[in-house]
């Protein structure tokens, strides 16, 4: 039996490449005669870099670049002919934050696409999700060398007094660059689906705050480019995604970008099943996760996909609704505390008890 593995990270505990190196693991303990083909996926958040090097090559080149409160952090970019990929997270992700959000800044994002266009590439993908700042991506464009007669890279906070913002500088820069947003949501930037009301509360934004902090972008949009921030995407990596879509960017979800690069469409014809994974199995998998994007290329191919997962957060209509046709929980199986304290053994385990009943 073939059998194509191709799991998100594990947040907070298993990359992509572990993840998907245990599921096998486990997978062999009963069927190690089945023929197991590891493809470890990413949305656009963090691991992006890594599975795209893993499977396009490319060389990474070492940057420091400022953290969300101003302290250097290290990032790469890759690079693979003239196209180079960033990694929002690496700059802003949400382990960086050590601060009050209302004062995390983006700019590292901007440094970093800065970096990828000095090193000569001339289309930057920059990989959107899992950032700590909710700044309407105001650090990016400062970064850039927007000018504005108030405060861009001081976090959401100072943006409540802008009222105006060019976006000359930056247009130059990167003219003749061609921009691409791989984004893992389509929410607009601000209102009630908007960064701050769906994401602000996981970044540490408290429910008594999120319409105060709306309003600061709601302002730094009127001043910049109040259409763009309605648009799908904007409100994706706490605004960084409207940031590129106002320097012109293309959207693009990350994926569907990732999906190609690993070429799993092909990968998944010459499959018997498909096996995905994220952390948390929930109904917001449909918004661009990986599980949803793997289960829709399975689906093409006309190919059963079941998901491994720390937590299965929804029934059996809602998981047939993702097109996962069984879901099977890290947790139930093993306890929560051995599911964060050995996840990549709890993870082998769990695959090999759901070998026995699909594996032939």
């Amino acid at each position: 039996m073939r059998v194509l593995i191709a799991p998100d990270k594990f947040a907070g505990t298993l990359t992509a490449v572990q993840a998907a190196e245990a599921v096998a693991d486990g997978w062999r303990r009963h069927a190690p005669d089945d023929e197991l083909d590891l493809a470890p996926m990413a949305d656009g958040g963090p691991g992006f870099v890594d599975v795209l090097h893993a499977a396009l090559g490319g060389s990474l080149d070492a940057v420091t670049v400022s953290g969300p409160h101003g302290a250097p952090v290290p990032a790469v970019v890759l690079r693979v002919g003239e196209t180079a990929y960033v990694e929002s997270a690496q700059a802003a992700g949400l382990h960086l934050v050590t601060g009050p959000v209302e004062t995390a800044s983006s700019a590292g994002v901007g440094e970093l696409v800065l970096a990828a266009v000095a090193g000569g590439a001339r289309t930057v993908v920059v990989g959107l999700g899992g950032t700590g700042t909710n700044d309407g991506g105001a650090g990016v464009l400062a970064a850039l060398g927007a000018v504005s007669d108030g405060v861009l890279d001081g976090g959401a906070a100072p943006l409540a007094s802008v009222t105006s913002v060019d976006l000359s500088v930056p247009r130059l820069r990167l003219a003749g660059v061609t921009l691409v947003a791989a984004s893992d949501v389509d929410n607009p930037l601000t209102g009630l689906f908007g960064a701050t009301k769906t994401f602000g509360p996981q970044k540490g934004v408290t429910e008594d705050r999120i319409a105060e902090v709306d309003g600061w972008l709601e302002a730094f949009a009127t001043a910049t480019d109040r259409r763009t921030s309605l648009e799908k995407g904007a409100g994706a990596a706490g605004g960084i995604g409207y940031a590129l879509l106002a320097l012109g960017a293309t959207r693009e979800p990350g994926i569907g970008l990732v999906a190609d690069a690993v070429s799993l469409a092909a990968r998944a014809r010459a499959a018997d099943l498909v096996v995905t994974g994220e952390g948390a199995f929930d109904f917001s998998s449909r918004a661009g996760k990986v599980p949803y994007g793997v289960a829709a290329v399975a689906s093409e191919a006309l190919r059963p996909c079941i998901a491994l997962a720390g937590q299965v957060l929804v029934g059996s209509r809602e998981m047939r609704a993702l097109g996962i046709e069984s879901a099977y929980s890290l947790v139930d199986l093993v306890g929560e505390e051995r599911a964060l304290g050995a996840p990549a053994e709890a993870l082998a385990d769990l695959a090999a008890r759901v070998a026995r009943t699909w594996s032939r």
